[in-house]
Order: structure tokens, then C-alpha cells, then sequence
């Protein structure tokens, strides 16, 4: 007796509470015609750029490290493009200038859930995200200290590097963009100040 199991597809929280909830309320707060002008969160990119310590072994060893920890995804490392001789990079050298990672669908809702409530409460001093979107409504965010994901050790964060997380946003504009990123909980600074 052959029974055919179903299996529960998971699900993440955000995502579901975007589809079931969220775009109906954007559609109406930016009093959007067609539910498809909604804005999207298409990808996240996090990267980190080696700068200076392009050579160094170790600190590359730790940048995938915590790139692989936090995202649970195999970072790409990139090479440069173009020579600049103020920094003595040569296009296509052997050392990578960067190593970042995209994250899609559910690793990118899962990611965004660990990152806006449980990384960003443990920034010290914090007042709240920037402002600034690009033209096409994407957003940019630096981070300085890697230390707040607790996915890493504290042995892990002992060379401390940066990172820059990049919300790619489809249908955006700086005013829709923000909206949505304000749904999925990232709390913005008040404007005119902290």
C-alpha cells in the first residue's frame, strides 16, 4: 500500500507575513493601482571588501569564515577589474579585493529575520539605520563590527572586520523602499537627527 506523504513546505515567518499581509498594506499606504507596482526584496548581497589586508592569509581565512557562519552560504571571492596604481591592484591579480555573498528566497527572509532581530539590537549606541536609498530604491547598510551575529564565537571575532549588506529592491522608489524595509522591522533613524 503505497501511501503518498505530503510534506509541510517550509515556509519563512517573513515571507508569509509579506505575502499574506504586507503587500495588501503597501498597496494601500502607497496607494498603488496594481498589486504587481508593490515593492519586492529581490536579493541581499553582504560583502566585505580585503582592502589592505589583500594578501593577508589569516584575515581572508576569517572573512569566509564569518561570511559562511552568518549566511550559511559559500561566500565568492572577486578579483579587480580595473588597475589602480595608488592602491598597487592590477586588474585580474591573484589576491581577491572583495568576497561577498547573494542571498535569495528563503535564506535571504531567514537572513534578514536573524539580522533585524537579533544582530541589530546588539549594536551599541544604537539610534536607528541611515537614511540614504540609491535612485533605484536599493539600500546600503555598513556594518562595522561583525561581533553582533551570534553565530560567531567570540575566538571569531577577534580580527575585526567590516561588512556591507546591500537590500536589492524591486519596484522601489526611496519612499516605497522604505516602507517596505520598515515592515520587515528595520528601524530607521527619525529624521532631523537622532
Amino acid at each position: 500500500m503505497a501511501e503518498s506523504k505530503k510534506q509541510a513546505v517550509y515556509t519563512p515567518r517573513l515571507k508569509a507575513l509579506y505575502r499574506d499581509t504586507y503587500v495588501k498594506e503597501l498597496q494601500a499606504e502607497l496607494k498603488l493601482d496594481n498589486v504587481h507596482e508593490v515593492p519586492v526584496l529581490e536579493k541581499i548581497v553582504v560583502s566585505v571588501g580585503t582592502g589592505k589586508t589583500k594578501d593577508d592569509k589569516r584575515m581572508l581565512e576569517t572573512v569566509k569564515n564569518t561570511l559562511t557562519r552568518v549566511t550559511g552560504q559559500a561566500p565568492v571571492e572577486r578579483l579587480a577589474k580595473k588597475s589602480i596604481a595608488t592602491f598597487k591592484i592590477r586588474a585580474g591579480m591573484g589576491a581577491p579585493v572583495g568576497i561577498n555573498v547573494t542571498l535569495r528566497g528563503t535564506q535571504m527572509y531567514e537572513f534578514l529575520d536573524r539580522f533585524v532581530n537579533v544582530a541589530l539590537p546588539r549594536v551599541r549606541d544604537f539610534h536607528g539605520v541611515g537614511l540614504k536609498f540609491d535612485r533605484g530604491g536599493n539600500y546600503n547598510l555598513g556594518i562595522t563590527d561583525q561581533s553582533i551575529f551570534p553565530e560567531l564565537s567570540f575566538e571569531e571575532t577577534q580580527l575585526v572586520h567590516g561588512m556591507q549588506i546591500t537590500f536589492a529592491i524591486k519596484q522601489g522608489n526611496k519612499l516605497a523602499s522604505r516602507a517596505l524595509l520598515e515592515k520587515f522591522g528595520l528601524p530607521f533613524e527619525k529624521e532631523g537627527g537622532r
